[in-house]
């Protein structure tokens, strides 16, 4: 751990343990009372981290076990070129993962970003009895799960292109902090722009970011898979979304509320992409608020 990472990343890694994930290393953290029967698990998003929700874990860990880790290619964990970086496997990692920590409850499922996608094909595999993570509620925070609703900044688009892995290897820092304030609504410390980019420079995980940016694509072709998936949903779920986010629009929030039976919007006026870091205290009210209405023995 480099001594120039902001101190509050240092502290994030501290507070985390590495471990063997179907032979990969990944950084895990697992907090909270370990016999709790409430257990969270948290899915982030592209291309940050479970460092997204260190504002916000305090809230949530007192009476629950939370679990966040950081997916291959992603913060601190390993970022192999061997890996196809496919949502299937990442979703096949959360499998094992939670299987590892003996994770033997139905979980809450909170997902942002990239991670609604591995929450879909983790529903989807669930709605055909081949899933192995058992769920009791599940929470969608401002991903483009409609992709062709989605508004893609021009970083994501260049990544995307030929010239992806030139604007990965070349990308300064002083790039990353313009794009990622273009999807803010409340501004940032630099400190938590700066904790982004050196977890992005971390075993030079920017040169994956055009293996990773693939995503989109399978967006694309398995829309009707994972959105199947969402209109057949038998639990309680709630859509918390930045109504400000310039890239996963608010209206991507609104359907998924319309589409999802019986779920519940909850939009956050003046927040944009990353509620859990731009408005940590209403996002964190929200979702403790939804929490004990669907596991009130918690």
């Amino acid at each position: 751990m480099s001594s120039e990472f902001p101190i509050e990343l240092r502290e994030w890694f501290e507070r985390g343990a590495y471990r063997e994930v179907g032979g990969r290393e990944i950084f895990c953290l697992d907090t909270g009372p370990s016999d709790s029967r409430e257990v969270v698990v948290v899915l982030h998003g592209f291309p940050t981290s479970s460092f997204d929700w260190h504002r916000l874990l305090p809230m949530l860990e007192g009476k629950r076990r939370v679990i966040l880790f950081d997916l291959p290619g992603f913060g601190f964990s390993e970022k192999p070129l061997s890996y196809g970086y496919a949502l299937f496997e990442q979703a096949d990692l959360v499998e094992v993962l939670l299987r590892e920590l003996g994770v033997g409850v139905p979980v809450h499922l909170v997902a942002h970003d990239m991670g609604t996608s591995i929450a879909c094909e983790l529903l989807a595999r669930r709605a055909v009895g081949l899933g192995h993570v058992s769920m009791r509620s599940l929470v969608l925070m401002n991903g483009s799960i409609y992709i062709e609703m989605a508004h893609l900044t021009p970083s994501q688009r260049l990544l995307r292109s030929p010239l992806g892995p030139f604007f990965a290897r070349w990308a300064t820092r002083r790039l990353f902090h313009f794009q990622m304030g273009r999807i803010l609504e409340q501004p940032l410390p630099p400190t938590e722009l700066e904790a982004m980019w050196a977890q992005l420079q971390f075993r030079d995980g920017r040169e994956r970011l055009p293996q990773i940016i693939r995503y989109l694509e399978e967006r694309w072709r398995f829309r009707h898979r994972w959105i199947g998936a969402l209109r057949t949903l038998d639990i309680p779920t709630l859509v918390l979304w930045g109504v400000c986010d310039p890239v996963a629009r608010f209206a991507i929030g609104e359907r998924l509320a319309r589409e999802i039976p019986h779920a519940h919007l909850e939009p956050l006026g003046r927040v944009g992409h990353y509620p859990q870091l731009e408005d940590p205290g209403r996002t964190g009210e929200a979702l403790l608020r939804f929490l004990d209405q669907v596991s009130p023995a918690a």
